[in-house]
């Protein structure tokens, strides 16, 4: 199969629809609540039966809102609006009243599909003021409605379709939009990036070229972070380009039943997760005693020695052998047995988390991309991971350091642009390069790119030093002790830091105080953390301090704790 060779996203489907057996079950969703199973025969014709409902309603170019919990459904969707000459608005299912008004207002969408009542309970006000919404399909009953401009997902997929009525000479191009993803929004309002059909095509090339090795049957993956993120919007296309069977979770607190349930080879996920995952095994393994103790930790070390391809002694391989069968193969049991491979974007991986992962018989592959790339620029191959990297760029697009130390990317899979937004699109995109805001490094022996900082996240001190915030708080956030963290001091004599300590560790400032100064001795003198501040409130989605991709919003935690943070200053 030639990706270069399809012009939509649309046609790569129907392309893999034809060659699987149609009565295979290519999509489950593992809700107890609401157990739903697709064949690849269901969904195409499921797809051909809303796009034909859309079709009536909106224009070539149309935005569709498209608010759901990742379920099958949102598959469908996604390919019916496009197929329908539409553009796909994904927005988050933790997004507040107010957050979702910002993306109409914006994007000002024809129609609205949304999943259930409580995401319809945030919607209905501003369904109901804004006219140029002209449908509104739900995939489960809504309560309490009696209104024309309301479908039911269920009803439609139940009409019958003849062959004519299915959707076939539609006239997307690779440069046609077929998504706008509305960015985090860590430094202010969410920008809406248009991906084209042909810079999501042109990114599965790279995707499929680091799949290939990991798969020697029909792959499986277990999905779970929001389909309204660039990364798992690309993967939902990954997955159907290598054919496999997709299951999603029902929630992340059931991620390791799941896991059990659905056996996944393949699994991708954000920086949080391996470090919320590093801190439990962590601490499992710490309780270990005696012979136990003593197996974990050569599973580790040399680990770690087959990661870093360096020789092993007759002995060390027949220990290596003996901690695959009694530790790793126990450890890769807890995630379904079958697990070839984590993925990890969306955020930089720490370096010790990557190597400890990897060790234990969890292969983490680190990659990078932004939602202004559709998302992918490189990734880590299974055959020679380099942790303290992102591996070297995919084929489909070229990366560049500029003299100031940015990674400057171009390829189809850059963006068209930002909606309605001429200003900011010209502001990150100069013939034909993107300029990330991410400050970056190429090895020039083997090309692997090597991600240093985040431009407008370094704190720049009094004394005109460069430091880098993430470094500090990726060594913070590795303890136990220490739930999530925030370094500042930009324009200071020294840095300060907020802690949110882990609930076990709440009345232990002494403790998250030892802590600092170890973390301060492996650190440069402008780089230590001369105060710090325990905090009782977890940044979060909820509290607006967190974005839905667990990045923490810097500017809301500055504004929030302005005095908190100045007081360090006063004495």
């Amino acid at each position: 199969m030639n990706l270069n060779e399809f012009n939509s996203l649309t046609d790569l489907f129907f392309y893999q629809a034809d060659k699987q057996n149609p009565q295979s079950i290519f999509l489950e969703w593992l809700n107890p609540n609401n157990k739903k199973k697709f064949t690849w025969s269901e969904t195409s014709l499921n797809i051909y039966k809303l796009a034909k409902i859309l079709k009536k309603n909106i224009q070539d170019g149309d935005r569709c809102l498209l608010v759901s919990e990742n379920r099958p459904e949102w598959l469908i969707s996604d390919l019916a609006i496009m197929l329908a000459n539409g553009i796909t608005v994904p927005a988050y299912t933790t997004y507040t009243e107010k957050d979702y008004k910002y993306l109409i207002e914006d994007c000002e969408p024809s129609i609205v599909i949304v999943s259930n009542n409580e995401m319809h309970h945030k919607l209905k006000n501003i369904i109901k003021e804004k006219n140029f919404i002209k449908k509104v399909i739900t995939f489960e009953k809504i309560e309490g409605l009696n209104d024309d401009k309301y479908l039911d997902f269920n009803s439609i997929i139940k009409n019958d379709l003849q062959e004519n009525d299915k959707i076939k000479n539609s006239n997307l191009k690779r440069t046609s939009p077929a998504c706008i993803i509305y960015t985090s929004g860590t430094g202010g309002n969410p920008k809406g990036v248009i991906l084209s059909h042909g810079g999501i095509l042109n990114n599965l090339d790279g995707a499929c070229e680091i799949l290939k090795p990991l798969i020697d049957k029909r792959p499986i993956f277990l999905t779970w972070l929001p389909l309204s993120h660039s990364y798992e919007h690309t993967v939902q296309f990954a997955q159907i380009a290598v054919g496999a069977k997709v299951f999603y979770a029902e929630k992340i607190e059931k991620l390791l039943d799941n896991m059990s349930e659905a056996k996944p080879t393949i699994m991708t996920a954000v920086p949080r997760f391996y470090q919320n995952l590093y801190n439990k095994i962590n601490m499992n393994m710490k309780k270990a005693k005696g012979l136990k103790a003593k197996l974990i930790k050569a599973t580790i070390v040399l680990g770690k020695k087959e990661l870093l391809k360096q020789k092993m002694n007759f002995s060390e391989k027949l220990m290596n052998s003996i901690v695959n069968l009694l530790v790793r193969k126990k450890v890769k049991k807890q995630f379904g047995g079958n697990l070839k491979a984590f993925v990890s974007g969306g955020g930089a991986l720490d370096k010790e988390i990557g190597e400890f992962l990897n060790a234990i018989g969890l292969p983490t592959l680190q990659g990078y991309g932004l939602t202004e790339t559709s998302p992918v620029v490189s990734c880590n191959p299974i055959h020679k991971i380099r942790v303290e990297t992102v591996g070297p760029p995919f084929k489909g697009n070229k990366v560049k350091i500029a003299e100031d130390g940015e990674i400057l990317v171009k390829g189809e899979n850059v963006m068209l642009g930002y909606w309605n937004k001429k200003e900011d699109t010209e502001k990150v995109l100069k013939d034909g390069w993107l300029y990330t805001g991410d400050i970056g490094e190429i090895d020039p022996e083997d090309g692997y790119l090597k991600i240093t900082d985040r431009k407008k996240d370094i704190i720049v001190s009094a004394g005109g030093d460069n430091i880098s915030p993430a470094k500090i708080e990726n060594q913070l956030s590795n303890s136990p002790a220490i739930d999530q963290s925030m370094v500042y001091g930009d324009g200071k004599n020294y840095l300060v830091a907020l802690i949110v300590p882990s609930k076990e560790f709440v009345n232990q400032k002494e403790k998250i105080n030892e802590i600092v100064n170890e973390i301060n001795n492996n650190l440069t003198l402008v780089e230590k953390i001369k105060k710090f501040q325990l905090i009782g409130e977890n940044f979060s989605i909820e509290n607006g301090l967190l974005t839905p991709t667990m990045k923490v919003k810097r500017n809301k935690v500055i504004a929030k704790y302005k005095n908190t943070l100045e007081n360090f200053y006063k004495n």
